[in-house]
């Protein structure tokens, strides 16, 4: 977190950004900073004895469960640090997305952000051009789309067939303001975040 406010003090961002839970398997956290924030009053929920999920999955299951039932369809979730290291812990997150469908969670990085499309719905994504495109993407997971169709990017997408070892689309342009799409498969949505000058 202090890399996110350079110009202020390390310890104050580290104190007014203190996590409510630390959970995982323990594994990649140093013994100092775990040390530090429980002295500050943080909970840890150690789960070494499960190693077949990700600490992501935990943790998105601790929320899940922890949220109130009657808030769970407005349930979004942003994983700050979830891209950008090893490809095996990438995939990984990227898991967890088709693993909770139901639920909107948002990997983000300092280049760009991915959240799954289900193909169980029609999507309006609203772009704020401000902070985010123009590049996106959208990648078939789980299984070839059959057909996919936008509208709003430089090249839309008219019933198109998508898969590994054919055609994806990547390196598009976000064209509008709202960009729609229908696929007859799950889609990861990808777009680039601008960066601050």
């Amino acid at each position: 977190m202090p890399l996110l406010f350079p110009r202020e003090d390390a310890l104050d961002v580290r104190h007014r950004y203190k996590p409510d839970v630390i959970k995982g398997d323990m594994d990649s956290i140093r013994r100092e900073v775990l040390d530090f924030y429980v002295s500050l009053g943080t909970k840890v929920v150690d789960e070494s004895h499960d190693q077949d999920t990700t600490d992501l999955h935990k943790c998105v299951v601790y929320i899940r469960d922890s949220t109130p039932d009657i808030d769970k369809s407005k349930l979004c979730i942003l994983v700050a640090g979830a891209l950008g290291g090893r490809f095996d812990h990438e995939a990984g997150n990227i898991n967890v997305l088709c693993r909770f469908s139901s639920i909107r969670i948002i990997l983000i990085s300092d280049d760009c952000l991915i959240y799954l499309l289900p193909s169980s719905h029609y999507h309006e994504i609203y772009i704020q051009s401000s902070y985010e495109g123009p590049h996106c993407g959208l990648v078939p997971i789980g299984m070839p789309s059959g057909s996919t169709t936008t509208k709003g990017l430089k090249w839309d997408l008219n019933g198109t067939e998508m898969r590994f070892g054919g055609l994806i689309s990547t390196s598009n342009i976000v064209k509008e303001e709202k960009v729609t799409v229908q696929s007859s498969s799950d889609l990861l949505w990808t777009i680039s975040i601008r960066k601050k000058e």
